[in-house]
């Protein structure tokens, strides 16, 4: 073999190798960035943990509905209650939203600002488990929930009847409206019959108000609830390489956030029991249920909150946009809009500035943001 021929064979093999080297280099750095990454300070990361929680039998909670994104101008006004189309959804600022909220741990009692109340007028006491064997199959009339509500003898607070307990006064009730919209004659008349027939089964006299006042006054409530209604969400994406799920797990567990429910969901909780998180942070549930999560890519996550139903005291905007801002600065994100377009300090600035504007509207409404009733009420 002559010189030339050598020459060009080391030359051949060294291009080769190069091409080889390069291609690792671009697999390398395409692939997402992995849990066992340190982070940019240079220390290492809190281990990862898996997010594959799931409801029995895999349902949804309440408040994953389909998002619907209005302007933010729709939100905030005050004006006269009309009425309005239905069903009603829940008005967010134009950019993504994944609503996330955990029903709190006891369920609110019945209340006359969002609720139709009929007394059950008893003859004498009844125990707790005829009233549990007299009621209806389901606690719903069409879409609103329907409740029944009953004195205790020995402590005097109206309660959801127990068994081995004894009540002598009892009340049924129906709420004026939700998310579906406001009571209905036909929703109204189901809860006449409702009532009525726990009322002939347990003895008791019924004392119905006038549906048409009634009705008038949901359709009221759900006009004011509609022009009230806010959900915020930005838009985390990665400028460079994806993320995994355990990489956005550790980041996100560093800022306070915990495992979800449901796959791909993280949520900030609150400072008292029983509240709604003040925060949720979600990406494909698919990535993290995959058999190996770390091998898959993210390439955007959403951060979202969920107005009514966080305390103002929480400053949940506030700590919504620190949340972003530390997320993005430490897995080199950008916070953007559901378009895509980078969210500038004023944008953030004006709609925070809405939102306090919002948080007074439902104050001196007494459905103040947080509130069993608001909690309800935008359900």
């Amino acid at each position: 073999m002559s010189t030339l021929q050598i020459s060009l064979a080391i030359i051949g093999g060294l291009v080769l190798a190069g091409v080889v080297a390069y291609n690792a280099w671009l697999t390398r750095r395409s692939a997402p960035r992995t849990a066992s990454e340190r982070s940019p300070q240079g220390g290492a990361l809190p281990e990862s943990r898996v997010l594959r929680d799931t409801l029995p039998g895999g349902t949804e909670p309440r408040g994953g509905a389909e998002r619907i994104e209005p302007v933010l101008g729709d939100i905030l006004s005050d004006g006269d209650l009309a009425e309005p189309a239905l069903p009603r959804a829940p008005s967010v600022v134009p950019v993504t939203l994944s609503n996330v909220v955990n029903p709190p741990d006891k369920k609110p009692g019945l209340d006359a600002l969002i609720d139709v109340i009929t007394p059950l007028l008893l003859e004498g006491p009844v125990s707790g488990d005829a009233l549990l064997a007299a009621l209806p199959g389901t606690r719903r009339v069409g879409s609103k929930p329907f409740a029944v509500e009953a004195q205790s003898e020995s402590t005097g607070e109206w309660e959801s009847p127990r068994p081995g307990q004894r009540y002598h006064a009892l009340q049924a009730g129906v709420q004026l409206a939700n998310r579906s919209g406001a009571l209905n004659d036909i929703e109204f008349s189901e809860f006449v019959v409702k009532a009525q027939a726990l009322a002939d089964a347990v003895g008791a006299a019924p004392d119905f108000p006038d549906m048409r006042a009634e009705v008038a006054r949901a359709r009221e409530l759900d006009a004011f609830a509609s022009g009230h209604d806010a959900q915020l969400g930005f838009t985390l994406r990665a400028r460079r390489a994806a993320w995994s799920p355990g990489y956005v797990a550790q980041h996100a567990a560093q800022l306070g956030f915990v495992a979800g429910v449901l796959p791909g969901r993280m949520v900030l909780p609150g400072s008292v029991a029983g509240q709604a998180p003040i925060l949720s942070l979600s990406f494909d549930p698919q990535a993290a249920m995959a058999e190996d999560p770390e091998q898959s890519a993210l390439r955007d996550i959403a951060l979202s909150l969920e107005v009514t139903h966080v305390p103002r005291s929480e400053q949940p905007f506030v700590r919504m946009r620190q949340a972003a801002a530390a997320l993005a600065d430490a897995m080199d994100g950008v916070i953007t809009d559901d378009a895509g377009q980078p969210l500038s300090t004023d944008t953030m600035d004006a709609i925070g500035a809405d939102l306090e504007g919002l948080y007074d509207a439902l104050d001196s409404h007494d459905l103040a943001a947080g509130s069993a009733q608001a909690r309800r009420l935008f359900s």
